[in-house]
Formats: C-alpha cells, structure tokens, sequence
C-alpha cells in the first residue's frame, strides 16, 4: 500500500501562486511509478492537469493549465510538486495526487481510473 499526502493549497487572489506538494510513503519496491495531478470543481468532473513519470523527464500538461502550472519531482524525498502560477478563479477545485505502480499505456494517462492511489485532497481557492 502507498500513501499519499498532499498539502499546500489555500487562499489566494487571481494572479497570484501556490506549490501544491505531495509526499508518498513508500516507493522503493516498485519498478516503474506514474504520478499525476488531478483537480476536481464542485459539480464537476475530476480532471488530470499534470503528469510525470518517477525518475524522468518526462512531463505533460492539460491543454488548460499549460505555461502555468508546472510538475517537478524530488525522488529521493517521494515528492511530487505542482507549482500553479498566475492562478485564475476558474482553477478553483480540490487538487489531487494519484499513482500508479504499474506499466501505463501513456494514451490513458489522463483517465482518473488509470491511477491506483489517490491522496484526500488539497483545496485550492482563487478569489477575483
């Protein structure tokens, strides 16, 4: 079992930036780990926004959050971070880490059911 903890979110006005982090309890038994930050809105769907692969460079972004929001990862601390810049009331929502321990077809990185473990959720609120 792996256990998720994200934190960082809050209160802030349009404009401003937040870094969302999420901390894994255990990694080291598994091969390949995909991570991905999902985000969901009252009365919406939960959506990925950010995706990364544990060790690699590879990185992707929803169409939505592009040139805004940013995935990085420190390893060695089972860290994965969202830094959300020049945030906009519309990005209001729970935020979300989730991974998987498994080999990933990369076409379902965005499907929230790809994802085994999910931690409860950082709130995020913009302010116009």
């Amino acid at each position: 079992q792996v256990q998720l903890v994200e934190s960082g979110g809050g209160s802030v006005t349009a404009g401003g930036s937040l870094r969302l982090s999420c901390v894994a309890s255990k990694y080291a038994d598994y091969g390949r780990i995909f991570l991905a930050w999902f985000r969901q809105a009252p009365g919406e769907e939960r959506e990925g926004v950010a995706f990364i692969e544990r060790g690699s460079a590879y990185t992707d972004y929803a169409d939505s959050v592009k040139g805004r929001f940013t995935i990085s990862q420190d390893v060695a601390k089972n860290t994965v971070y969202l830094q959300i810049n020049s945030l906009k009331p519309e990005d209001t929502a729970m935020y979300y880490c989730a991974a998987r321990l498994r080999p990933l077809d990369i076409r379902d990185r965005w499907r929230e059911g790809s994802y085994d473990y999910w931690g409860q959720g950082t709130q995020v609120t913009v302010s116009s």
